[in-house]
């Protein structure tokens, strides 16, 4: 019997490369459900070779454009609500959130209450509500499964893993991002295309310039300490300027476990849709002994400040990694518009931190209304 898969986001990067693997394995999955922000045009496309059930369009007025296709026997569903709606549909297996910023976490809970596995790509769901979504992940008997490839591979090398009290810490992988070699003088006049072009992965704009920043690594620590119930201290991070080995557990008996493979995101996707088995991929083998040398550096936070940020909105807990979440999406949004510069975009999330009355323990409403505050103010 085949998977069944919605998938949140099906035109941005994750999800286009998500489709490509249903693709290569149809005889495995059926998709039940897409949808997009507003790139109707490609949804139609994806309708077309896929044919879903549903669609949902987060866009009012590109809802209504869409209408123009006139498509027989598909549910059309619009505004934030619908992402909801498809998270949890009774036929649906698996959910794919591969949506961009906070719109994750709602459809994500949705899905969660209702038991459904949920294959997470999105970064900003645990940032801001972890606590929430693996509570609910526990009462409801529900696996979220990470996408991304630092955790897909910590996820894989704790396969097996009964008892917690054997991990020693994790480490996970960067490749310093594009501006790893540049002093402090020079990464103040570094530019959009240069933080744009990254040397291993082929990624969306925002986590592209995370990556730059250092943010994207900063991100995953506080993903990790929810994904894995660790302590803060328990999570390392390690520039890797290779990106074969995605990242590593150590036990407490000394042996390192590491997970490696291509730069490729259809691979943790396929582990993530596969799982608890493993498919056959059609991409190509990793060649370790065309490779090279694989090398590992400490990072550095004076040149890149916004790791140490994330740890720290982590340590406070409560509402602050949703201020840290929030400035970081308005600091590079201003970044990508040539508003500020590179140097700035830690300093407005800096400043962003400290003016914050934490609130701990917040549920939905406090932290979509946090998040709606920083906005406000930092526009």
């Amino acid at each position: 019997m085949k998977k069944k898969i919605a998938i949140l986001g099906s035109t941005g990067s994750i999800g286009t490369q998500a489709l490509d693997v249903v693709k290569q394995h149809h005889n495995k999955f059926e998709v039940v459900a897409l949808s997009t922000n507003k790139n109707i045009e490609l949804l139609a496309q994806q309708v077309d070779f896929f044919q879903p059930k549903y669609v949902g369009i987060v866009d009012y007025e590109k809802a209504e454009e869409f209408k123009r296709y006139k498509y027989t026997g598909l549910e059309v569903l619009s505004g934030r609500d619908s992402l909801v709606t498809l998270a949890s549909l009774p036929d649906v297996d698996l959910v794919l959130v591969a949506v961009v910023g906070i719109a994750g976490l709602e459809p994500t809970m949705e899905a969660v209450k209702t038991g459904k596995n949920i294959a997470l790509a999105n970064k900003e769901t645990l940032v801001v509500g972890g606590h929430l979504v693996m509570d609910a992940a526990k009462r409801s008997g529900s696996k979220i499964i990470p996408v991304d490839s630092e955790h897909s591979a910590i996820f894989q090398c704790l396969s097996g893993c009964t008892d917690p009290q054997i991990i020693k810490r994790i480490y996970l992988t960067a490749s310093g991002g594009p501006f790893r070699n540049y002093s402090k003088e020079r990464l103040k006049y570094a530019t959009v295309d240069e933080a744009l072009n990254h040397p291993n992965w082929k990624m969306g704009k925002k986590v592209t310039i995370d990556s730059a920043t250092l943010m994207n690594k900063g991100f995953e620590v506080i993903e990790a300490r929810w994904l894995f119930d660790l302590n803060i201290e328990q999570i390392d991070v390690i520039i890797h300027p290779q990106s074969i080995i995605h990242s590593m557990v150590e036990y407490v008996d000394g042996s390192i476990i590491a997970q490696m493979g291509r730069t490729d995101m259809r691979l943790p996707i396929l582990y993530a849709f596969s799982w608890p088995e493993r498919y056959e991929s059609a991409m190509e083998d990793l060649d370790l002994l065309s490779m090279g040398p694989l090398t590992f550096e400490k990072p550095d936070t004076q040149r890149f400040p916004c790791l140490d940020l994330a740890y720290k909105a982590i340590e406070i807990g409560g509402t602050m990694p949703t201020v840290l979440n929030a400035a970081d999406e308005v600091a590079i949004d201003k970044f990508l518009k040539k508003e500020i510069s590179f140097a700035e975009i830690p300093l407005i999330i800096e400043e962003a931190m400290k003016s914050h009355e934490v609130i701990q323990n917040p549920g939905i409403d406090c932290i979509l209304k946090i998040d709606k505050n920083v906005r406000k103010q930092l526009v």
